[in-house]
């Protein structure tokens, strides 16, 4: 076991003596119990303004049985003339990334974001817009049943994990997200803007992949 397992082993053995092997997800029974049907029950949705500015509902797009969930924070500009996640620099980045760790978006991997609307001018989005889209996501990740979820960027992880702190001090420990294990890294994005981090985002990468090996 990794010295990053062996530091984090407290989470996974309480885990494991709460629940058993296996992750306990409770299913939204408004919502439908498979991700394609899923994702035509909520496309449309106008719960929040977004819904009148967008182009593209973006909903998520992977392996459905895939054991790494990421979360980024939010459609932007490319994202949603496509209607898919990360399909611009910062996905063109977070797959190669993947690729180095042996995985890819159409297997063992699922991706999505923290909401599925482009907020103007990609700003970040506010409490109103999370506060609409949280329970799709939650859904999406019960349906998934993913062994780990990673958080990119401050934004995701500070919403997932109902936290106010920075990304330094939430990196390089394993949380929780509705008892699926949850590890912060920096978004694909960050790094293009400051290629000086891209060792430490590596870093992080190589423990998710361990992560996933045990």
């Amino acid at each position: 076991m990794s010295k990053f397992l062996q530091k984090n082993s407290s989470y996974l053995n309480q885990n494991s003596q709460l629940f058993g092997n296996e992750i306990i997800l409770e299913l939204d029974e408004s919502f439908s119990g498979n991700l394609s049907s899923f994702q035509n029950q909520i496309c449309n949705c106008h719960n929040c303004p977004l819904g009148q500015t967008r182009t593209n509902f973006v909903f998520g797009e992977g392996d459905p049985n895939a054991e790494l969930l990421i979360v980024g924070e939010a459609p932007g500009e490319k994202e949603d003339l496509e209607g898919r996640p990360f399909v611009g620099r910062s996905g063109q980045l977070l797959d190669k990334i993947l690729l180095a760790i042996n995985r890819n978006r159409q297997k063992g991997t699922y991706i999505c974001n923290i909401i599925k609307c482009r907020p103007p001018s990609n700003r970040n989005p506010n409490r109103e817009e999370i506060d609409q889209c949280l329970p799709f996501l939650k859904h999406q990740i019960n349906l998934v049943k993913p062994k780990l979820i990673v958080a990119l960027g401050l934004v995701a992880a500070k919403n997932l994990l109902n936290l106010e702190s920075s990304l330094k001090d939430l990196r390089g420990k394993v949380h929780s997200f509705n008892n699926v294990p949850l590890i912060v890294t920096y978004h694909p994005a960050f790094l293009l803007r400051s290629p000086g981090f891209k060792k430490e985002a590596w870093v992080d990468f190589q423990k998710i992949r361990d992560f996933l090996k045990d």
